[in-house]
């Protein structure tokens, strides 16, 4: 056990932080910075610049050029007329031209323009410049007001710049003499549709800002779409290809060994075997001219090179003439149909047979002289598929296989809504099992 000690000495230590006390209350925030964090908060971007291309610098470059120009002609040609004035004419025609020169920058610098603009433009209210100069200059400022509004990312520090904005116009359209006009109400009258312009740009900008991004994401999504669209098709092709080619194949290599064993010995039995391969032969290039023909089909639905054989796809009626060319080989298989047989789907019929050839393939080369029975039941809410083996040997293509065809019938039947359930039986031999649910087909 731990004594904790009393005393002067004890206190002192749990004071020193030995034993935890109350969390430390925080300071009150100071004024200072309080204002601080309002001045930071001032100077935070709250969207970014707009994109500048070469053509918006040029344009805006020209605009800087042709108002310095005319302040320039009109300071000039003030000083011509009145030498007398009360500006020195070299004063008024350097500060005319400088006045404009803060445009060239009103897109990249917003707000930075406006100020140098508003200084400027303070300079001749100062130094008394020529009345058309003042009127000119007004312009420039709202066109600076007006760029700061609109593009600026510091909006707070724009709004914050409005007052000093609108008492230079104020004191521009004053000086200006306009005749006929009480020229500083007009000056403050001329601040609110130049802000309401910036702010109507300001969100103009933004939406179309917006519908862009929704279209970007939009064409993102059509890509994606293509390409899963794309990835199902290979996928499909890859299934058919499978089914056709393995099946076939794996029958004809069969027929071929046996073929080979017995041709010394019985030539008619080896003959057979010569007539089971080429009748699988066939019934594979049958199949694979099917699978082309739709690949080279176009728009119109109608094969180019008019030599696909475009016959309907093998359903539950085919069934028959495959346990019979597998029977071709000395497997011995029972085909059962039992419940109401009624029309399917072409895509139902076809996931079913392919089912039956899949199991069957997988037979061929796992269980080499095993036995099959086949049961279809076509019951009042579901198709049911089952084929089941007893024991046998692994063949030389047992190596081979990769597991895809399995695969490829799982996606089959996820397309009609049915499921797939494979496993060995505890008797030997394995069980294959297909359910389509009906209720689902016709809801569709």
């Amino acid at each position: 056990m731990y004594r904790l000690d009393s005393g002067p000495d004890a206190a002192g230590q749990r004071g020193r932080g030995d034993i935890p006390g109350p969390p430390p209350e925080e300071e009150p925030e100071s004024r200072l910075a309080r204002l601080g964090r309002r001045a930071a908060a001032l100077t935070r971007p709250t969207t970014a610049l707009p994109r500048l291309t070469r053509c918006r610098q040029l344009v805006d470059a020209a605009v800087a050029l042709v108002f310095a120009l005319v302040f320039a002609l009109v300071a000039v040609r003030y000083s011509v007329n009145a030498p007398n004035a009360p500006t020195g004419p070299l004063w008024s025609t350097l500060l005319a031209a400088l006045a404009a020169a803060p445009l060239g920058l009103r897109r990249r610098t917003p707000l930075a323009a406006l100020w140098a603009q508003l200084a400027l433009s303070t300079a001749l209210l100062l130094r008394h410049a020529y009345p058309d100069v003042l009127f000119a200059t007004c312009l420039v400022t709202m066109i600076a007001l007006y760029s700061a509004g609109a593009y600026t990312p510091y909006r707070e520090l724009a709004l914050a710049s409005l007052p000093f904005a609108g008492a230079v116009l104020v004191g521009l359209f004053s000086q200006a003499q306009l005749p006929h006009f009480p020229n500083g109400l007009v000056g403050a009258l001329m601040l609110f549709p130049v802000v309401v312009a910036a702010v109507g740009h300001r969100v103009w900008a933004r939406r179309a800002e917006e519908s862009r991004a929704r279209l970007r994401a939009l064409k993102l999504d059509q890509i994606e779409a293509l390409r899963q669209a794309v990835e199902h098709e290979r996928s499909r092709i890859a299934r058919e290809l499978h089914d056709v080619v393995t099946h076939n194949v794996s029958v004809m290599v069969i027929q071929a060994g046996a073929g080979r064993m017995v041709l010394d010995k019985d030539p008619a039995l080896a003959k057979e075997a010569l007539l089971a391969i080429e009748t699988g032969g066939r019934a594979a290039m049958t199949d694979l001219r099917q699978v082309m023909g739709l690949l080279t089909m176009d728009s119109s639905g109608e094969d180019p090179a008019a030599e696909a054989d475009l016959t309907p796809q093998p359903g539950v009626d085919g069934l028959e003439a495959l346990v019979g060319r597998i029977r071709l080989t000395g497997i011995h298989i029972e085909l059962r149909t039992t419940g109401q047989r009624r029309a399917l789907p072409p895509g139902v019929e076809l996931t079913a047979y392919r089912v039956v050839q899949e199991a069957l393939t997988n037979m061929v080369k796992h269980a080499v002289g095993a036995s099959a029975v086949i049961h279809v039941d076509y019951g009042p809410r579901e198709l049911s598929v089952e084929i089941v083996n007893t024991e046998g040997r692994p063949g030389e293509a047992a190596t081979t296989g990769s597991g895809r065809g399995l695969v490829g019938l799982r996606e089959r039947l996820a397309l009609h809504g049915g499921s797939l359930s494979t496993g060995p039986r505890l008797t030997g031999g394995y069980r294959v099992k297909a359910s389509i649910p009906l209720n689902h087909l016709e809801s569709m």
